[in-house]
């Protein structure tokens, strides 16, 4: 921050009497550190009354949220802007005091009263010696820039000097958009390329005086190109942390941009020793949660942080209590619980009357700083029924992500609603609410077919983070937002949660009722939420008969196929054994026809080898032999008349036809010459000079 803004700030505080240095330095954000305008805002007017001596407070600008926590962090504050501490602002602010101890203070009463508004403003003009014309000379350089950002506009001005970057960070600063989600367009096109690089004055992008931007957030859920390569080069950029804690010294840290939000936490409860879930961060980013890396938040290289320990505030006010009565003395062996008891009677408003009531008011129904989910749950339970008696709903004893899973991760036959009761013991609808609705049979009935119900206590801040968080894991971010936003006059509270393929594949808040309600409400609300969650399962369970249907025809048929291909199996087996015992029988058949061949062979061989030479023709005492085969052909061969028959036979043998195979017959007369003695001669035959036998299968 420049000296001249150190100044106009200590002038502010002084002559507003604001000590607040996060409220003053909002003021002068929302002027443009304009003194006389945020003077304006804060002054009285002329013809507003003057009755307090306190400045007026004016409304929050647009782009400042309250300062409320969500799941430890809270929205950006003055102390994340560029520039010193607010520690620092504080020793600017005492010197400014002890050096102008003369100076004008507008807040008195009596100065009020004398003079009006524009005297005073006049005359401060005068004391601190701001020139109107150096400042009118000074605007004649300003750019103006109107910004359109879900419907609405943002009106920004800034010097023709200042870079694209600067202009990102008003952006940042009227609309909470982190200047790495931030999609400017409405540049001209001739420098649309030049408004990319954040190092460009903007007296070099052609403007007009007056120019009209849109603004796009982008998203996790549509991140552009260039913002995603963004986001990527910073992941790897080393980030230096500076944390501002409440009663502790500061503490300054390096780490990458890939480290989570929960990792920094982690390790400012390994410095520290304050726990996560006692951590409450201020300078965080709007959307930010545990899973952020400091790449994807939008903070710049070099940030601060303020750290508060819920924990010790809570023993601070709690010891600010006890002192606040008579002290008490507590025996040793009392319980932690009598002790928080009897805090609770001492910030209890009783009515004492002759019978005192036999339980203090605001019991809470779960310890302190319980660790663990089921523990917790399982006290709740046993406390509400000590509370609160029979009848009593049936709460489902376990983590939050059991009920869940026996409600919501079934068929859709037999899923049902999770019910998550939300209870608070300085609320002032529990005991009618509790004693009266909750024990209504009707309700209970309904509870019990309809729905899955847990219970938690919302009453300590460290149980409250820890379901918070749980809630988060288990469900969904907006339901842990959800339960977070209810107040403390609408609790207790009931949230309705369901699953259904209309819904998503994760369970989603579909209603919560609220604990201003009547019995008739409450029970209509309950079975109109259950009767439009079962209208959007009817689709599902129609899906899931349908898919069922088909299964089991499926099934059905692979069976069928099943045993058509067994069959099938079968019938190949036998075919094969078939085929293979054909084979088997011809080659045995081939084998003896083998065998056969060879033994006809065998016998020719020998008949062919016995056959005597064959005589000329010129030469005496032949004869001539025709043997006529079975197919009309002739063998004809030449024989002395003194060889015998089995020297013809050896012939027919030696050409193919064995004798026991053919009988040979002579013509004439007609006799089988096989059956004669072979030892006698052709010529005792009569087989000369020639002859024609035939050959005739046997």
């Amino acid at each position: 921050m420049s000296e001249n803004k150190e100044d106009t700030l200590a002038s502010f505080q002084n002559i507003t009497g604001i000590d607040d240095v996060g409220e003053a330095f909002s003021h002068l954000e929302a002027a443009d550190w304009n003194l006389m305008e945020a003077l304006s805002r804060v002054m009285p007017h002329e013809d507003a009354p003057l009755a307090s001596p306190h400045p007026i407070q004016q409304p929050e600008p647009p782009a400042r949220h309250p300062v409320e926590s969500t799941n430890g962090f809270r929205p950006p504050g003055y102390d994340e802007l560029p520039g010193p501490s607010s520690g620092f602002f504080a020793a600017a602010l005492q010197n400014h005091h002890q050096n102008q101890n003369q100076n004008l203070n507008l807040n008195q009463p009596h100065l009020q009263q004398r003079f009006p508004t524009s005297q005073l403003l006049a005359q401060l003009t005068s004391s601190i010696n701001l020139d109107p014309a150096s400042s009118q000379n000074n605007n004649q350089n300003v750019i103006a820039f109107n910004i359109h950002f879900n419907q609405q506009l943002y009106q920004i001005r800034l010097p023709s000097e200042a870079t694209v970057e600067q202009l990102k960070r008003k952006i940042f600063d009227k609309t909470s958009v982190p200047v790495c989600r931030q999609a400017i367009n409405g540049w001209p096109p001739s420098k649309a390329s030049d408004a990319q690089q954040p190092g460009t004055r903007i007296c070099n992008l052609d403007l007009a005086p007056e120019n009209e931007l849109i603004l796009v957030d982008l998203t996790d859920d549509g991140f552009m190109d260039t913002e995603q390569d963004e986001v990527t080069q910073r992941v790897d950029k080393t980030f230096t942390i500076h944390i501002q804690f409440e009663s502790d010294s500061p503490l300054t840290l390096s780490f990458p941009g890939r480290t989570t939000m929960q990792d920094l936490k982690m390790n400012v409860c390994d410095i520290k020793s304050i726990p996560v879930r006692h951590q409450e961060w201020t300078g965080w980013p709007n959307g930010c949660d545990n899973e952020t890396t400091l790449a994807q938040s939008g903070i710049e290289l070099s940030h601060r942080f303020a750290v508060r320990s819920t924990a010790r505030a809570a023993q601070t006010n709690s010891n600010s209590q006890h002192n606040a009565f008579d002290v008490v003395t507590v025996d040793s062996e009392s319980s932690a619980d009598e002790f928080e008891d009897a805090t609770d009677f001492n910030n209890a408003e009783y009515i004492f009357t002759d019978s005192p009531p036999a339980q203090p008011l605001n019991r809470h129904l779960i310890p302190n700083n319980t660790d663990d989910e089921t523990s917790g749950s399982t006290q709740f339970v046993e406390n509400y029924k000590a509370r609160y008696g029979e009848p009593c709903p049936d709460f489902f004893v376990g983590s939050l992500e059991g009920a869940k899973q026996l409600a919501c991760l079934r068929s859709a036959k037999e899923r049902k609603l999770l019910a998550i009761y939300l209870h608070h013991g300085k609320s002032i609808l529990i005991n009618v609410f509790c004693d009266q609705l909750m024990k209504h049979e009707s309700i209970i009935q309904t509870f019990k077919e309809k729905f899955v119900l847990y219970g938690w206590d919302m009453t300590y801040e460290s149980n409250k983070d820890m379901f918070l968080s749980s809630l988060t894991a288990c469900i969904s971010s907006n339901a842990s937002l959800t339960a977070r936003n209810i107040k403390l006059d609408k609790l207790p509270a009931i949230m309705l949660v369901g699953k259904s393929r209309q819904l998503g594949s994760n369970c989603e808040v579909l209603s919560v009722i609220h604990g201003n309600i009547g019995l008739d409400d409450l029970l209509t609300r309950l079975i109109e939420t259950s009767e439009m969650f079962e209208e959007q399962l009817q689709v599902e369970i129609r899906q899931e008969d349908e898919r069922a249907a088909r299964d089991q025809v499926k099934a059905e048929q692979d069976m069928a196929y099943q045993e058509t291909l067994e069959a099938d199996m079968a019938k190949d087996a036998a075919k094969r054994q078939k085929e293979a015992a054909q084979l088997a029988e011809r080659k045995r058949m081939e084998s003896e026809r083998a065998e056969e061949d060879a033994r006809r062979e065998s016998i020719r061989l020998v008949a062919q080898q016995s056959l005597p030479q064959e005589p000329s023709e010129l030469e005496a005492g032949t004869s001539k032999i025709r043997v006529r085969k079975p197919t009309g052909d002739f063998l004809e061969r030449r024989f002395f008349t003194s060889n015998n028959l089995q020297d013809l036979l050896n012939f027919v043998t030696a050409n193919g036809f064995l004798i026991e195979e053919y009988k040979l017959i002579s013509s004439w007369p007609r006799r089988d010459l096989t059956a004669i003695e072979s030892s006698q001669t052709l010529e005792t035959l009569k087989l000369y000079p020639q002859e024609t036998v035939i050959l005739e299968e046997r």
